[in-house]
C-alpha cells in the first residue's frame, strides 16, 4: 500500500471512529435524560396551567422531559394515567389528585415499582409519597376567616356569609374548615348556607346562583377554590348583586380582578402555582439522582386585595 493510499485508509478510520463516538455519546445522552410525569386534574383551570409552565421550565433547566397527563376531572382516569406511567418506567410521578384516597393504591403500586412520586396541592394520606408540596390550606383559610372578620368589622360590624365550595376536593374542605372555624361564634356574622360547585366553573355558577336567590340577605361569599370563584363571581353579575355582595376567595384571574377594580370582589388568596410545579420537578429530580428532599415543601400565599392587585395584571391579561 502506498503512502498516500495508507494516508486516506487511517483517516477514514479517524473519522469512523469519530462518528462512532459521538454517535455512543448521543446514545448515552439519551438514556441519561429522564422522563417526569405530571398527571392533572384538568387544563381548564389557570391555576392548573401555571403550574405545568411552572414544571416544564424546571424540567427544560433540568434536562428532564416531561409528560403531562390531563385527567379532566376522572379520578379513575388519574390511577389509569398511573398505572401507564409505571409500565413506561418514568424517572418520577408528581400528581394533583382528585380523589385523595382513591388514588393512593396507585401511588403504593409506583412507589413498588421504584418510581418516586411526590403529590401537588390536594393533600394526600399518609403514604409511600416522598414530599407534599403546596400551601398551609387551613392556615391560609384561617387567614382569609381573619382578613374577613377585619373587613366586617370595618364595614358595620355584620354580615351575612355564604360558601360555594367543592365538596369532593379534600383540599378545598379544609381552606372552608379554616375559614369557618376562625370566624365561628363571631356576634353579627351568621351564614346562609354551603353549596357545592364540584371544582367545575359551571356547576359552580349555578350552585352559587341558588346560593345568591335563596338568600336575598346574603352580603358575601367565600369561594373555595378557582372554578368556585370564578362561578361566584359570574353568579354576583347574572343576579346584578355588585353592590349587595362581596366575594372572598382563592386563586386569581382576569375576572377576578376586573371583580376587584369594580369593588365587588374584597380579597383573593394567590398561591404560586409556577412554584408548586417548579418545585415538583425539582424534587423528583433529586429523589431520582438517589437525593432526599423535605417531607413538606411550603410555598407562600398572598391576600390579594385592590391595594395589593397592580403586580398581577400583566400576569393575568
Amino acid at each position: 500500500m502506498n503512502e498516500n493510499i495508507r494516508r486516506r485508509t487511517f483517516t477514514t478510520a479517524l473519522a469512523a471512529t469519530a462518528f462512532a463516538g459521538l454517535a455512543l455519546g448521543a446514545t448515552f445522552a439519551q438514556a441519561a435524560e429522564k422522563t417526569f410525569a405530571l398527571v392533572q386534574i384538568n387544563q381548564q383551570a389557570l391555576f392548573f396551567n401555571q403550574m405545568n409552565e411552572g414544571a416544564q421550565k424546571a424540567a427544560d433547566a433540568a434536562g428532564a422531559k416531561l409528560v403531562i397527563f390531563n385527567a379532566n376531572n376522572d379520578p379513575a382516569a388519574q390511577n389509569s394515567a398511573i398505572e401507564t406511567y409505571i409500565q413506561q418506567k418514568v424517572d418520577g410521578l408528581a400528581v394533583v389528585a382528585i380523589d385523595v384516597n382513591g388514588i393512593m393504591p396507585a401511588v403504593q403500586q409506583a412507589a413498588e415499582a421504584g418510581i418516586p412520586v411526590v403529590a401537588i396541592d390536594a393533600i394526600l394520606p399518609d403514604g409511600p409519597q416522598k414530599a407534599q408540596i403546596g400551601v398551609d390550606n387551613a392556615k391560609a383559610g384561617a387567614d382569609m376567616g381573619a382578613f374577613f372578620l377585619e373587613y366586617v368589622k370595618a364595614n358595620g360590624g355584620a354580615a351575612k356569609y355564604g360558601v360555594v365550595g367543592a365538596l369532593n376536593s379534600f383540599i378545598q374542605n379544609v381552606r372552608q374548615e379554616g375559614f369557618e372555624k376562625t370566624i365561628e361564634g363571631t356576634d353579627g356574622i351568621t351564614k346562609a348556607g354551603v353549596v357545592d360547585g364540584q371544582n367545575i366553573q359551571d356547576n359552580a355558577l349555578a350552585a352559587a346562583e341558588n346560593l345568591i336567590t335563596g338568600n336575598p340577605d346574603m352580603t358575601a361569599i367565600y369561594a373555595t377554590g378557582e372554578p368556585a370563584l370564578m362561578g361566584a363571581i359570574a353568579a354576583v353579575e347574572s343576579q346584578g348583586k355588585q353592590d349587595a355582595v362581596k366575594i372572598f376567595g382563592w386563586d386569581l384571574t382576569a375576572q377576578a380582578i376586573a371583580g376587584i377594580d369594580a369593588g365587588y370582589v374584597t380579597a383573593v388568596i394567590q398561591q404560586d402555582p409556577a412554584a408548586m410545579g417548579a418545585a415538583a420537578v425539582d424534587a423528583l429530580k433529586a429523589l431520582s439522582d438517589g437525593g432526599s428532599v423535605e417531607k413538606n415543601i411550603a410555598v407562600p400565599i398572598t391576600i390579594v386585595t385592590k391595594e395589593s392587585v397592580e403586580p398581577y395584571r400583566s400576569v393575568f391579561k
